[in-house]
């Protein structure tokens, strides 16, 4: 029997451990308490563990995909392991995101996967490759906040799980936007003329920059962001005041 190529690292295990010692925390809390330290103590785990596990899952459904797809070099790159160490620079693309993510800002792209797009079968495959991270996203946001709704949850969980499940509506949001470098900008690219493809490749390693820069600096680019997403979560069946709660717990140095 051909063993998968699928391998997940013990550091994944890890990270799905601390997460759900986050959530635990955060169930056995009290709710009612805006000072409770194991309330915060869950939540800042849980989201911390959460968002890094997502980040994996976000860069494997790339993998899986440019993998199922032709690209077979992702396997010995080690990208279909899901350790989140093989993404990208550990400072650069982990780090930062999630310093980002704590001092209570917009969750920033992190890992990136090197796709062999000249293996990849069809300019379909190269769309579908490209748009797995934020579907993930995606996913992942709309099965939390469905678990939000319809599972009782006790302490302060829900709010924890909120707060990642808008983390995650967030991440697909910005990662969908056409603009180079981002993955809505991958998922057009294979159907551009080859004069819009040398632009982009131009621009791609300043476009996102630029990008990040204005929703952090321009307002009405900030307002607008945040207005799409937060449309979106409450779309799927997220909860606002639950999520930002969430918030108030996570970046509990603040208050």
């Amino acid at each position: 029997m051909q063993r998968s190529a699928v391998r997940p690292s013990p550091l994944f295990f890890g990270l799905l451990a601390l997460t759900v010692v986050g959530g635990v925390l955060a169930a056995l809390s009290n709710p009612t308490s805006l000072n409770d330290t194991m309330l915060t103590a869950g939540v800042f785990l849980l989201v911390i563990g959460g968002w890094a596990v997502s980040l994996t899952l976000h860069e494997f459904g790339h993998a899986f995909l440019a993998f199922k797809g032709g690209d077979h070099s992702v396997a010995a790159k080690g990208y279909l392991n899901m350790d989140i160490r093989r993404y990208a620079d550990p400072v650069l693309s982990l780090v930062l995101p999630l310093v980002f993510l704590a001092i209570g800002g917009i969750p920033l792209p992190g890992g990136a996967v090197w796709i062999n797009r000249w293996a990849l079968r069809t300019r379909a495959t190269a769309s579908w490759v490209s748009l797995a991270g934020p579907l993930t996203n995606l996913a992942l946001g709309i099965l939390l906040s469905l678990a939000v709704v319809f599972v009782p949850m006790a302490g302060g969980l829900a709010v924890g799980l909120s707060y990642l499940a808008l983390l995650q509506i967030l991440a697909f949001v910005l990662n969908i936007l056409p603009v180079p470098g981002l993955d809505g900008f991958g998922a057009i690219e294979p159907y551009l003329s080859p004069d819009a493809r040398d632009f982009a490749a131009k621009v791609r390693p300043w476009a996102p920059l630029a990008l990040f820069a204005l929703l952090f600096a321009a307002p009405p680019v900030r307002d607008a962001f945040w207005e799409l997403s937060s449309f979106v979560f409450r779309a799927v069946g997220g909860d606002e005041n639950a999520a930002y709660l969430g918030q108030y717990f996570f970046i509990f140095w603040k208050h």
